[in-house]
């Protein structure tokens, strides 16, 4: 199974439009070799430099994606996903935007035998215990960025 993005290649800088910089929007993702038995998918979106508590800080986290699902658009919704609880307090995308320094973000795609029963308001924590025991497959995408006078990062007065 592979995760890819058309904005980024793995270990490359996510464009500045796609963080807290520019729009926002969520980088296109596309997938695919989605194991024939998978029953759902489960995207998990953290940050590996920036911490929750003891957890990554979480950008964003889906699940019950349809296993037909073969590109996320832009800033698009996934029909009949659920979009969890983010570091950010929200359910949607959270964009990057590190304090200072270059940050790592990991996009990680789950095959699951089953869609999850799992409250909105859970974390990644309670996501990856849910989904224990059911995962076919899975794939990685990391992109970086950085906002210290680099990627077009200018102060605000």
């Amino acid at each position: 199974m592979n995760l890819t993005s058309t904005a980024f290649a793995h270990g490359e800088q996510i464009p500045t439009r796609h963080t807290c910089d520019g729009d926002g929007t969520l980088p296109p993702l596309e997938i695919s070799g989605v194991p024939p038995r998978t029953r759902s998918l489960a995207l998990i979106v953290d940050d590996l430099d920036a911490f929750d508590g003891a957890a990554n800080f979480l950008h964003w986290a889906a699940w019950n994606v349809h296993p037909h699902t073969t590109l996320i658009r832009s800033g698009k919704p996934l029909p009949g996903a659920v979009e969890g609880r983010t570091s950010f307090g929200t359910y949607r995308w959270g964009a990057p935007c590190p304090p200072s320094g270059e940050h790592r973000y990991r996009f990680r795609l789950f095959a699951l035998t089953k869609e999850l029963q799992l409250d909105r308001d859970s974390n990644a924590e309670d996501l990856e215990e849910e989904m224990a025991g059911h995962v076919i497959d899975e794939s990685e995408l990391v992109g970086t960025y950085r906002r210290d006078g680099g990627a077009g990062w200018r102060r605000k007065a």
